[in-house]
C-alpha cells in the first residue's frame, strides 16, 4: 500500500488524538470529511492503524518500581528461547521484553512492587528451568522520556 502526504498526515494526527472528530480530522489535512474518513478506514482495513487507546499513567494507579535486567541465556536454540519468552509473557510483573543482538539475548522492564519483589522474581527465574546463564539489574532512577506516538514525515512515505 502506497501513503501519500494525506495519510502521513493523518497518521500523526490520530497517533496524538484517537478522539479527535472525522470533521476536525478533516479539517486538519484539508480534505472534505468523506474522502478523509475513506483514508482512515482504508488504513484501519491495511493494519496500518491497528487500533484506538488512551495513554495511562501507571505511577497515578499505583507506584512501581521500574528494573531493567539484561539477561543471557546458557543455551542458545530455539526451545530455549521459546522457553524463556513464553514465561516472560505470563508473568504480569514484565511490562516489555525485546531480543536483542551485542552479547545479552535479552532486555527486560519489569514493573516491580518493591525492589524485594523483584528479587524475589529473579530468585525464582533462576532456580527454575529457564536457562538464565548471568543477568544485570539496573534500577530505574527517573524517567527521562516515555514512548510517545510514532512521527512521520513526507519523506517517509517513499518508504511504505
Amino acid at each position: 500500500m502506497r501513503l501519500d502526504r494525506y495519510d502521513l498526515k493523518i497518521l500523526e494526527i490520530l497517533s496524538h488524538d484517537g478522539r479527535i472528530t472525522k470533521s476536525r480530522l478533516a479539517e486538519a489535512i484539508s480534505l472534505s470529511v468523506s474522502p478523509c474518513w475513506e483514508r482512515v478506514k482504508r488504513l484501519e482495513k491495511a493494519g496500518i492503524i491497528e487500533g484506538y487507546s488512551a495513554r495511562i499513567n501507571p505511577d497515578a494507579i499505583v507506584k512501581r518500581t521500574p528494573v531493567w535486567v539484561q539477561i543471557e541465556l546458557k543455551q542458545h536454540n530455539a526451545e530455549s528461547f521459546a522457553r524463556f519468552e513464553r514465561m516472560v509473557r505470563e508473568t504480569d510483573a514484565v511490562a516489555e521484553c525485546v531480543a536483542v543482538g551485542g552479547g545479552v539475548d535479552y532486555l527486560v522492564k519489569i514493573a516491580a512492587d518493591s525492589i524485594d519483589a523483584y528479587q524475589r522474581l529473579i530468585d525464582a527465574w533462576l532456580v527454575s528451568d529457564l536457562g538464565i546463564e548471568r543477568y544485570f539489574t539496573y534500577i530505574v532512577t527517573k524517567t527521562v522520556k516515555r514512548e510517545g506516538p510514532p512521527v512521520f514525515s513526507e519523506t517517509d512515505a517513499s518508504n511504505f
